[in-house]
């Protein structure tokens, strides 16, 4: 799932951060940073372009709007280097994956209602 690899980029990101503030702004670690937080703005990106908004309606509205503040939330942070607003989105970002995961999961164990034939008459 992309919700997985943006976690994934973002946990990296906060981990190179912390690692970074030991060893005095090594330009290495800032460029690594960056690349992995740019890496999750794209994900949340291609999140955006996916929604289906006469299929997904209020519910495609809102997480467009989230997935901006995402991204606008990211920029701001890779420009500050902020962990705390990179652990802030990536603990969003986590339970949108477990909430979507529980959907999938109660909805593959419901009976196809649709197929089937009636045979009450």
């Amino acid at each position: 799932m992309l919700y997985d690899e943006a976690v994934k980029q973002l946990t990296r990101a906060i981990e190179l951060l912390e690692i970074n503030k030991t060893d005095k702004k090594d330009p290495g670690y800032i460029e690594q940073i960056s690349k992995a937080i740019m890496k999750t703005e794209e994900i949340i990106t291609e999140l955006m372009v996916s929604l289906d908004f006469d299929q997904g309606g209020e519910i495609s509205k809102n997480l467009f709007s989230l997935y901006t503040w995402f991204n606008r939330e990211l920029m701001e942070a890779n420009i500050s280097q902020d962990a705390g607003r990179m652990k802030s989105i990536k603990s969003m970002i986590f339970d949108l994956r477990n909430t979507w995961s529980e959907i999938s999961q109660k909805a593959a164990a419901q009976p196809n209602r649709e197929a089937g034939l009636n045979i009450a008459g």
